[in-house]
């Protein structure tokens, strides 16, 4: 599969006017299957518990776009109505130590970390320019982090986190994902920086979609 980067065609400046007019722009909007949004031909799985609206955001720590866009996520994911979940799955693509980045995610996931560090990590890589690539580095990383140490090494190495990232993997393939970010609405749905047409607009398809999604 052809996997691609997209731009977000909008920086994280500035954001606060656009952020504040998503949900309202999404619920005037009409947009479309095959241009706006893609339709799984065949639904994937969903960890959402029933009346649940699950969003998928797929990404990569080495993602330069996805450390841009992550800024932008947190501010959308913070006025989610209460029927809609964000789930982050690491993508098994871009840089040459993909399952490294996706078992650095899990372990965080196990420990209720991701929160504290998801943009440290992408500020680390992509501002800091730090050589965090390969499991040594990251291992190394973590020991010297006080609230993460040795239960992190745990849980990087553990069987669960390995299935973790063998089930992302598999989830990635199931919407088919071009590129990241990437983002997939209740098992149904897949919009990207290119349907989106620039990942801002794409934002408010997926608020669209989760409108949607509570139709039945």
């Amino acid at each position: 599969m052809k996997r691609r980067d997209f731009s977000l065609a909008a920086t994280a400046a500035g954001l606060a006017p656009w952020l504040a007019a998503t949900s309202a722009h999404a619920q005037q909007a009409s947009f479309k299957a095959g241009s706006d949004y893609l339709v799984l031909q065949r639904p994937a799985p969903v960890e959402a518990p029933a009346g649940k609206v699950e969003v998928v955001e797929f990404f990569s720590y080495n993602c330069p776009h996805c450390a841009e866009f992550e800024p932008m996520l947190e501010a959308w994911a913070q006025k989610l109505p209460a029927h809609a979940v964000l789930r982050r799955v690491p993508v098994p693509f871009v840089g040459n130590d993909v399952q490294t980045k996706q078992r650095l995610y899990y372990a965080l996931e196990a420990m209720g970390k991701v929160d504290a560090y998801q943009g440290k990590l992408f500020q680390l890589i992509h501002r800091d320019r730090m050589p965090l690539t390969g499991d040594a580095a990251v291992l190394d990383w973590a020991a010297k982090q006080p609230d993460l140490g040795d239960k992190f090494a745990e849980n990087f190495k553990s069987f669960s986190v390995a299935s973790k990232v063998k089930r992302a993997s598999q989830l990635t393939d199931e919407y088919k994902v071009g590129g990241v970010p990437a983002l997939g609405v209740a098992g149904r749905w897949y919009v990207d920086g290119e349907t989106g047409r620039g990942l801002p607009r794409a934002l408010q398809v997926v608020d669209f979609l989760i409108g949607e999604a509570r139709k039945g």
